[in-house]
């Protein structure tokens, strides 16, 4: 544990927690390089060269509401604002971080808060839902999903989980700081204070993680559909007809 754990003397000479090791970092950017580098050149081994893949021509419909598509760039930066402001005093950058890194997490609080919101009355909560019989699709080339893929839906119930832990634990930290709300109350126990740090770094870490195998994926050329159709609201009826079941998915026509 020493390796992921640091360790401090509070002020009755007892030893409490006092947050993640931050060389876990490095070890989860290198994790993280090699995996994706791994996983590209792998696909680029198995790819076709003749494949035909699905035009972007003709009829268009719609697969993200302008709303949705607002939530989820919304989201993405003040999640990136979040790693960067969290991660330079780290990496030895010299800025005024805090002030930007709770305003950042305040942002994210309220995004997530009106998404869950949206996503529970306004949208199909059951299209993202991950059932037994989904684990069976990466394995069944002949299976196509509803809107999601089994691995989008588990991209989204990981960040989510992610996520959140980090607004908790944040929430919690940003209480004990000095803001324009209220003043600084050290009413939290070194022990306690300690174990958040810990839950707050050991999350950060695994957003990194998730944030850079997003974003790999959304730039990768045989999917690169769905990061246009998260820009532009709309994919193909012939993307549609090859990705997708109609009868698990029927979207409407684009304008």
């Amino acid at each position: 544990m020493g390796e992921i754990v640091r360790y401090k003397r509070d002020v009755w000479g007892e030893e409490v927690i006092l947050g993640v090791s931050w060389d876990l970092l490095y070890v989860v950017f290198m994790a993280i390089v090699l995996l994706l580098v791994a996983h590209a050149i792998v696909m680029a081994a198995l790819a076709k060269k003749n494949l035909d893949r699905p035009t972007a021509d003709g009829k268009k419909v719609v697969r993200h509401e302008t709303v949705d598509r607002w939530f989820h760039w919304l989201m993405a930066a003040s999640i990136l604002a979040l790693i960067f402001t969290g991660i330079s005093p780290i990496l030895g950058l010299r800025i005024a971080w805090l002030d930007l890194h709770w305003m950042s997490g305040l942002l994210l609080t309220f995004l997530v808060v009106a998404h869950i919101v949206r996503a529970s009355f306004w949208q199909d909560f059951k299209s993202m839902l991950l059932v037994p019989k989904d684990f069976g699709e990466p394995f069944d080339s002949s299976r196509k999903p509803g809107k999601y893929y089994f691995e989008q839906k588990g991209m989204h119930w990981a960040v989510t989980v992610v996520t959140l832990a980090v607004i908790v634990t944040g929430v919690l930290m940003f209480m004990q700081i000095d803001t324009p709300f209220w003043d600084r109350t050290n009413s939290m126990a070194e022990d306690q204070l300690g174990l958040v740090f810990l839950l707050h770094g050991l999350s950060t870490l695994a957003l990194v993680a998730l944030a850079a195998t997003h974003i790999y994926f959304a730039l990768r050329p045989e999917k690169i559909y769905y990061t246009r159709s998260m820009i532009s609201g709309w994919m193909s009826e012939d993307e549609l007809a090859a990705n997708h079941d109609p009868a698990l998915w029927s979207p409407k026509e684009a304008d």
